[in-house]
């Protein structure tokens, strides 16, 4: 973490103007503009004569470095290094930043490249290793590829929404975060040697927890040492068994995230109805219950209505989560509505009510013949 300060202290720095930072410009290119760009050189530049480093290399080494940690990023390549030449790059936004500890799933990575195959955009066309990355997560979420699949149309729809330089801005450091996360193929894993990983590894008895809800626990010792134990094979009841259990941790995790949307749903109409001299205290209540870093009972929200909405606390008022209550109706209403009518619930209702009617009309029948 002390490293990440150290790092977001020199972008900080290259981005003030005041103090003489890296020029940000907007390029003209043929049929149109690349905006909010600096050129490799630059940075190198920039590097060289604001920490005293007379080498060219190591400016260039350190750009790489920080580069990698994915601060700034060429913004026609998913490789992050640094390059002395004229090439375009990006500083990423504060809100993608490793310092905010992200630890993506591959639910989020999917929901990521199924919106880009929504896009028609030659920018946004999915590389050779992220398209087989995409066919991998379609069948290992084959049941739940309807939830990510609603998760990526509705935030399409809000992403067509926002003007159009900040849209290409925003979606070009959105591959970069994700470049990091899940890098190109023979491309190094910086978020591999983070400090929790390591931690981890200290520990190989703590039992990991994958994205299926399924446990498995490291071996402490190399298998030769390990004693020899029969092997069952595994039967067909056996993989029944797994299959029930993974959809039920599925609809269980899909039912505890419909229940907290509708909850924060509520909670800022109620907000709307407080006393003016109530807001703030509530507004900060919400944020720390739904919003917060570590929330207990934290909602998906797009970064840029996350953005949007960071920016709306420091001013507090009854409508600070008008735009976040907005994206989450439509997750609501596109796919906990639409769960909830697929659901055994709901369906053993509809089974009652067409079984009374039909024994109502057996009654009636029997009545009419009788008499």
């Amino acid at each position: 973490m002390i490293v990440y300060r150290k790092i977001e202290d020199i972008v900080t720095r290259m981005q003030d103007d005041k103090t003489g930072g890296v020029p940000i410009r907007t390029v003209k290119s043929f049929l149109s503009k690349i905006p909010s760009v600096v050129t490799g050189s630059d940075i190198v530049q920039w590097l060289m004569k604001n920490l005293s480093i007379e080498d060219a290399g190591e400016a260039i080494h350190l750009g790489s470095l920080i580069a990698a940690q994915g601060y700034v990023f060429p913004i026609s390549d998913h490789v992050l290094s640094l390059k002395d030449d004229g090439t375009f790059y990006r500083f990423q936004a504060p809100y993608f930043w490793p310092s905010n500890c992200w630890e993506p799933e591959n639910t989020d990575y999917a929901i990521y490249l199924c919106k880009r195959t929504m896009q028609n955009k030659a920018r946004l066309e999915l590389a050779d290793y992220e398209a087989e990355n995409l066919a991998r997560l379609q069948r290992a979420f084959a049941r739940k590829w309807e939830f990510i699949f609603m998760q990526a149309e509705a935030q399409v729809k809000i992403d067509r929404k926002k003007d159009k330089t900040e849209r290409k801005i925003l979606d070009s450091q959105e591959r970069a975060f994700w470049d990091v996360h899940r890098p190109v193929p023979g491309c190094v894993n910086t978020t591999e040697m983070d400090i929790r990983k390591c931690r981890r590894m200290k520990n190989p008895q703590k039992v990991k927890k994958s994205v299926y809800g399924v446990t498995e626990e490291s071996q402490p010792q190399s298998p030769v040492h390990l004693p020899s134990q029969p092997v069952r094979k595994t039967t067909k009841e056996d993989f029944r068994k797994q299959i029930t259990f993974l959809n039920m941790q599925i609809e269980r995790h899909c039912l505890k995230m419909s229940k907290v949307a509708e909850r924060f749903w509520l909670a800022v109409q109620d907000l709307k109805k407080r006393p003016l001299q109530d807001v703030t205290t509530r507004v900060e209540e919400i944020w720390q219950e739904f919003l917060a870093p570590g929330a207990q009972s934290a909602i998906n929200l797009d970064s840029h209505s996350y953005e949007k909405t960071s920016q709306n606390v420091k001013d507090p008022g009854r409508y600070t989560y008008e735009d976040a209550q907005e994206h989450i109706y439509k997750l609501m209403k596109s796919d906990s509505y639409a769960r909830f009518l697929r659901s055994n619930a709901y369906q053993d209702l509809l089974l009652a009510k067409k079984k009374g009617k039909s024994l109502a009309s057996k009654r009636l029948t029997g009545l009419m013949q009788s008499s």
